[in-house]
């Protein structure tokens, strides 16, 4: 089958499959026709997100790099006639992020293994078209203070390889006995970063699963979709926050359905940028995001 038969409404010929009643209850709870719920959704994520760090700029930023991973998602559904919703974005008007980031909903089996993998890997690459400069511009209005002088409890980032640098790049090297107060643009490219991270994380219905699974097909991915738990499972005993991630992706998000055509393998191209995404989610995950 040709590229162009599946951006061209091929899904159309197939007739709806059979749901569960738990499907049949998430397809009416993101129907592709609530755009007011859309909208009240990023006004009050975007109203979260300021009230838990105090900065237009932050909200501004987190919310333009959520927007722009998710809508990576949508047009590349779009691209192949995919029904998809816009996306839904989740406001928590608490610590440390004022969201839990935003999420589309796609009413179809995906048609191979090409477009799993395409539509998989467009959020990620979207989200940090954007997270890169966002961060890079933060860091340019941050600056260097002893950690003295911050008083107790105060929480610290843990900094990813790529966060790194960034940081060296624009700001050199760190002089003894001095920390980074980052600017809250920095903070929303720093979230940016964490937020792919999870993504990529090679496990079920994840972007990183969709990657796995179109990579390796659907018997090796699972190998590693355990191994990926069980490496998240030691980050657990050095960051206990990570627990509540590591019940939701064991018990709601391992596994991951076949598509229509799971005997189409992908491409070299598609092979090599692949490897890459999982080369992104090691330079820009951290076992410990933060610390007091």
């Amino acid at each position: 089958m040709q590229e162009s038969e599946w951006r061209s409404g091929w899904f159309e010929q197939f007739p709806e499959q059979r749901l569960t009643r738990r499907q049949q209850f998430l397809r009416k709870l993101f129907r592709t026709d609530r755009k007011t719920l859309h909208l009240v959704l990023f006004v009050l994520t975007f109203l979260s997100t300021y009230l838990v760090v105090g900065s237009i700029l932050y909200s501004i930023g987190v919310m333009s790099i959520l927007l722009f991973h998710e809508m990576g998602h949508y047009l590349m559904c779009r691209r192949y006639g995919i029904p998809a919703t816009l996306p839904y974005f989740i406001p928590v008007p608490f610590p440390p992020f004022g969201t839990w980031g935003a999420v589309i909903a796609m009413h179809r089996i995906m048609p191979n293994r090409r477009v799993l993998f395409d539509v998989g890997a467009a959020g990620p690459i979207a989200g940090l078209i954007l997270a890169f400069p966002i961060t890079i511009i933060g860091l340019k209005y941050s600056t260097f203070i002893r950690p003295e002088t911050l008083g107790p409890n105060v929480m610290s980032m843990g900094e990813p390889l790529v966060f790194q640098f960034l940081r060296y790049l624009v700001l050199g090297p760190l002089p003894e006995g001095m920390d980074v107060l980052i600017h809250p643009l920095a903070y929303a490219g720093w979230v940016g970063l964490f937020v792919t991270a999870l993504n990529l994380l090679p496990v079920g219905q994840l972007d990183g699963g969709h990657i796995a699974y179109a990579l390796l097909g659907p018997e090796k991915s699972r190998y590693v979709y355990y191994i990926a738990l069980g490496g998240f499972a030691i980050a657990a005993l050095y960051f206990p926050g990570w627990i509540f991630m590591l019940f939701l992706l064991a018990f709601f998000f391992l596994r991951h359905p076949p598509t229509m055509a799971d005997y189409i393998p992908l491409d070299r191209k598609r092979k090599i940028l692949g490897v890459l995404m999982f080369f992104v989610f090691v330079v820009s995950f951290t076992p410990v995001p933060f610390k007091i």
